[in-house]
């Protein structure tokens, strides 16, 4: 049996590549599909299957683009009510690769359609060696049951649904077996996933906070509570791989525009989006950009924040950023690039149009203002969570997804520090604030991460509130 994982870091994605005597099926890939295309080439395999676990919410699927390309059908969930041809499985039923069997079990709760993979080596034993849970069971975690409400579901019900699914399901299976989810740290679809990427049931069993002994009750209860704001841009991309998205080679390119031209559209209601780091886009850049950088979780910030059909100007390094920031967006369905600045920041200056610049501050002077009383505004953009566990004392939390609804918190008048956990999401929070008229604004390099890694003091939001 031929086995690999593909991880796709900016999306937090794991997908398979699963082959044997000269067949193979493809797990949950991602919108660009060449890699498993020459993956399975290199190997000797013709891809005869594209297997989906779910009807994925934060991320476009490849699925029709690598069946139209290899000939392979298309798998999901018998629930799934894909609108286009493809094979619906039901649980417990077997499909044969060469020597492997791939053995699919429901395990809805994440979403009703939700199935899990069993990975069956004849040539090692008869019993499972390996599951692919799709977004049921992480490691260290398990699926989000509030994202299908949209299909008639509530929360509490996907809980108890998922319940069923993992303890009739995935804890009957024996101890060594080896876990492979969709997801890694960073993904939405749940709260607390681990860094690693795999894991096996036993270890699950014993670490995974959501898999220790309760009830049924319990279980709803706990996985109902405080569950973080999903980004709207989910139930349209859950849409998207139900009907199927268009091959990638039918988005045309954005148009080389020159400075007076993105002036002109930034000023008629399109979005400029500076993809620049944020050391870069602090020092200069076009009044009005929101800044997401490429070097961190590009395409699920842009979902997240930036409103469906908006209409885009990219700002970029160089041509080839242009290509990645396109890529990258089309994999979570946004598609309304029109344009990008030709020339990057240079040939703005060149045109001698206004720039503006946000200060990058570093931790230690950040240190200073605050013990110095200088009636800074400090705003941290972590999730509630990240929040919670330790921060900068006196830092308002108001959370990056957020900050547009929650600007009005804000005193725009004062001096305003933002800060996240790097620096990354800190700089995008930045970019907002100056759109709404915030005029001393700083952005706090290293973020909370270099605040603690330089010694300094933090505090908890129970010691927070008791003061």
């Amino acid at each position: 049996m031929y086995f690999k994982q593909f991880y796709l870091g900016c999306l937090a994605h794991a997908s398979y590549l699963i082959g044997s005597e000269g067949e193979a099926a493809v797990v949950d890939p991602q919108r660009d599909v060449d890699q498993y295309i020459a993956e399975a080439e290199a190997q000797g395999f013709k891809i005869k299957h594209v297997i989906e676990t779910h009807l994925h919410a934060d991320f476009v699927s490849g699925h029709r683009e690598l069946a139209g390309r290899t000939g392979a059908e298309i798998i999901f969930g018998a629930e799934s009510g894909a609108a286009f041809p493809h094979r619906a499985v039901k649980d417990g039923e077997d499909l044969n690769l060469g020597r492997v069997t791939l053995r699919f079990l429901d395990t809805p709760g994440h979403t009703p359609e939700s199935i899990s993979i069993l990975v069956i080596d004849n040539d090692v034993s008869p019993q499972p060696q390996k599951v692919l849970t799709g977004d049921a069971l992480f490691i260290g975690d398990v699926g989000r049951p509030d994202l299908a409400g949209g299909r008639g579901y509530t929360a509490e019900q996907m809980a108890a649904t998922l319940y069923d699914s993992l303890h009739s399901k995935l804890m009957k299976l024996d101890d060594a077996v080896e876990v492979y989810p969709a997801h890694g740290a960073g993904s939405m679809c749940g709260r607390n996933i681990s860094k690693e990427t795999s894991s096996t049931i036993g270890e699950q069993r014993r670490f995974n906070y959501a898999l220790k002994p309760m009830s049924k009750d319990e279980f709803v209860r706990m996985m109902t509570a405080d569950l973080p704001q999903a980004p709207a841009y989910f139930p349209r991309d859950a849409e998207i791989n139900r009907t199927g998205a268009p091959t990638l080679d039918e988005l045309p390119r954005p148009k080389e525009l020159a400075p007076a031209d993105v002036n002109a559209l930034s000023k008629q209601g399109h979005l400029l989006l500076d993809v620049r780091a944020s050391a870069a886009f602090g020092n200069a850049h076009v009044p009005s950009a929101l800044n997401i950088g490429l070097s961190g979780q590009f395409a699920t910030w842009c979902g997240t924040l930036i409103r469906i059909g908006t209409p885009i100007v990219l700002i970029a390094d160089d041509a080839a950023a242009v290509d990645e920031a396109v890529m990258r967006l089309a994999r979570v369905g946004i598609e309304s690039v029109a344009g990008y600045l030709g020339g990057g920041m240079r040939a703005w200056d060149q045109a001698e149009l206004e720039t503006n610049a946000i200060p990058q501050m570093p931790v230690d002077e950040l240190h200073h203002r605050i013990s110095e009383s200088a009636g800074l505004q400090l705003v941290d953009v972590r999730r509630d969570g990240e929040y919670n566990n330790g921060h900068v004392p006196g830092a308002i939390n108001a959370t990056l997804a957020r900050l547009e609804q929650e600007v009005s918190r804000l005193d725009p008048k004062r001096a305003t520090a933002v800060i996240c956990a790097s620096g990354y999401r800190s700089s995008a929070a930045t970019s907002i604030l100056e759109r709404h008229n915030f005029t001393e604004i700083y952005n706090i390099v290293g973020g909370t991460n270099g605040w603690v890694n330089a010694g300094y003091a933090v505090e908890s939001s129970d010691e927070s509130r008791g003061k």
